[in-house]
């Protein structure tokens, strides 16, 4: 079983060309939809008492949601943020925790044997205490951003410390060790605990560090990009899923993850939200995966 834990949110996202307002979102209904599309996924998190039903029946429809908390008294997590025309840098205008603030999450006894953990980007004190909470996972992989970087470095450090693998951008990379080249951030990454590092890049595809071994992965060629919100999340949930299924940890199969990590990200900016993600099937995912194996051979 893989259990994601992170935010669900209400987005507003900015564009030049659109806005949407409290539209489902969150680190967690990101990665764990994309990952479901390879291995049953539960979720747990919490949202506060604005949350609408048709949200929680989308998320019921895909995921084990006994993990996900309902507070009768506070607002779910609201984050608002703004795009430029590139769609590429985005701006945080506003980051409500609300509901996530001061929460104490448990995890359900369904969940505590959960051989894969994904740890998205949340409070990594939050993270650290639902870790604690499963009993020998086979495989833990947490993600972060520069919010945590900026307010909470040294529990960041520590939640790297107790992973196998770490997934971040090349932004928050280099804001984590104030250092300007990325190979050097993926090794920095990597002594803290890790077995492998993973660098998101955008439209550049992703860059893996591991086994003393650097592995660059071309991003996925997309023309149609409406809101790359969630992209990070998608292929995090995606490279985890599919490396779920893969059995072991090596360079095959973590570039193989990287594939598909890629792929749902592809998917993610195509649509607002997560409106594209739950619009796919199994049948996309072929179709784009033998798309990018023309595009990868010599």
């Amino acid at each position: 079983m893989l259990t994601v834990f992170g935010t669900v949110a209400l987005d507003t996202t900015r564009t030049p060309f659109h806005t949407v307002e409290r539209t489902l979102g969150g680190t967690a209904t990101f990665a764990s939809i994309a990952a479901s599309n390879y291995v049953p996924t539960s979720i747990v998190g919490i949202v506060g008492n604005d949350f609408p039903a048709s949200y929680m029946e989308i998320l019921k429809n895909r995921l084990d949601i006994r993990g996900l908390s309902i507070s009768e008294t506070e607002k779910t997590f609201h984050y608002d943020s703004s795009f430029g025309y590139d769609l590429y840098k985005r701006t945080t205008n506003k980051t409500e925790l609300n509901v996530i603030s001061n929460y104490q999450f448990k995890v359900p006894k369904a969940f505590v044997d959960s051989e894969y953990v994904y740890l998205a980007n949340n409070d990594p004190v939050q993270n650290m205490n639902l870790l604690n909470q499963v009993s020998h996972p086979k495989l833990v992989i947490c993600d972060t951003m520069d919010f945590w970087i900026l307010n909470k470095r040294d529990e960041v450090i520590k939640m790297i410390n107790n992973v196998d693998g770490i997934i971040l951008n090349e932004s928050e990379a280099r804001l984590l060790f104030k250092e300007n080249s990325i190979l050097k951030c993926a090794r920095l990454l990597v002594s803290n605990g890790p077995s492998f590092a993973l660098i998101n890049k955008g439209e550049n595809g992703s860059l893996l560090f591991y086994d003393n071994e650097f592995y660059p992965i071309p991003g996925y060629p997309t023309e149609t990009i409406k809101d790359p919100t969630g992209a990070g999340d998608s292929f995090g949930g995606a490279f985890m899923g599919h490396l779920c299924t893969q059995g072991q940890i090596n360079s095959k199969s973590l570039k193989n993850a990287m594939i598909h990590g890629n792929i749902m990200g592809s998917f993610a900016i195509e649509d607002y939200g997560i409106q594209r993600l739950v619009n796919i099937g199994n049948k996309d995912i072929k179709q784009r995966h033998e798309k990018y194996k023309e595009i990868l051979s010599l």
